[in-house]
């Protein structure tokens, strides 16, 4: 085999035409978080850990920022008032909020107190029942079977 049919090889699949890719829609990033361009602004904020619906309409009417205006199609001044008010209200979001959880489920597990003896062992905190169901907490059914005698199937018991 001559080297020309490999190069011929490779120039041929060098020219292919490549698939189509879809166009990225613009990702707006607020406060670290890529939030939803495609979506309304009002819908788009929830997707920050620590922002629900009601906190994400204070916001908008904090920063005079129309809720149905499209996430991509915010100009950066109205990123920046939208994070103004965030602060503003001290609202804790993200990495401080999972902090502030993970710190108040360790209290009460150092403390010894019932709802962090819950937590500890992996069972329902709030007071549901764990006779049956309960297994979101508990994890899939640990069967229990009887260890069966070996000598059993020869006849020897």
């Amino acid at each position: 085999m001559s080297s020309a049919w490999f190069a011929k090889i490779r120039a041929t699949n060098r020219n292919r035409a490549k698939p189509a890719t879809r166009k990225k829609s613009k990702m707006p990033r607020l406060l670290g978080v890529d939030i939803p361009g495609d979506k309304r602004i009002e819908a788009s904020l929830p997707y920050i850990y620590g922002l629900g619906p009601s906190n994400s309409k204070k916001i908008l009417e904090q920063a005079n920022i129309d809720p149905n205006i499209r996430a991509k199609d915010l100009s950066p001044e109205q990123l920046n008032a939208i994070i103004g008010a965030i602060n503003a209200n001290k609202i804790p979001i993200e990495g401080d909020l999972r902090r502030e959880v993970q710190g108040n489920l360790k209290r009460l597990q150092a403390i010894n107190c019932y709802r962090g003896i819950r937590h500890r062992r992996g069972l329902p905190v709030r007071g549901q029942r764990t006779g049956t169901n309960a297994r979101t907490r508990k994890g899939p059914r640990k069967t229990v079977g009887v260890q069966r005698n070996k000598d059993a199937k020869t006849g020897k018991v």
